[in-house]
């Protein structure tokens, strides 16, 4: 777990991975959290259940690395967005993340300051030494995030963006 100033970000466990992708309620009550307003696009329950469910299930891995980490807002007590490491940091240190924020709290800074809070955690970790991610171009919401947390852009294709951060060299 991670806290920042107004955000808890929580890796979730492989049995509360399996409650989240239900969006029931059962893992709000497990967390003793408000019911949120979430819902699971496609692309997020295709990667929970072919990535993000295997990688946690492997023990021979950091789940942390594979997880989904939930955002939390402190003041409201409710889950607000998600955000993902895509796999343990590869041979020059890096990892890549992935991140969204629910609809009913876009606009408000927390995906901004829930990646920080991301890249603060990653960079008290010892084989990580840069954050990337990749945006689509006319996702202007998710690229400012990442120009706010300082990321530069290192490529780009007819329709991505690529980023990164660097931690240490």
């Amino acid at each position: 777990m991670w806290e920042t100033n107004r955000l808890i970000l929580k890796p979730l466990k492989y049995a509360q991975l399996v409650k989240y992708i239900k969006a029931d309620f059962s893992l709000e009550n497990e967390l003793h959290l408000k019911e949120s307003k979430r819902t699971i696009s496609d692309e997020l329950k295709e990667a929970l259940e072919q990535t993000i469910l295997p990688g946690v299930a492997d023990t021979s891995k950091n789940y942390l690395y594979s997880t989904l980490w939930t955002i939390i807002s402190k003041a409201d007590n409710i889950m607000v967005g998600d955000l993902c490491i895509k796999g343990e940091p590869d041979t020059a240190g890096k990892i890549e993340i992935g991140y969204g924020t629910y609809e009913a709290y876009q606009g408000r800074g927390f995906m901004s300051e829930a990646v920080e809070g991301i890249i603060q955690w990653a960079a008290t970790q010892p084989y990580v030494k840069a954050v990337v991610a990749s945006t689509e171009k006319s996702n202007t919401a998710s690229f400012t995030v990442l120009l706010k947390n300082g990321f530069r852009k290192t490529g780009e294709t007819e329709t991505m963006f690529m980023w990164e951060k660097k931690l240490k060299d």
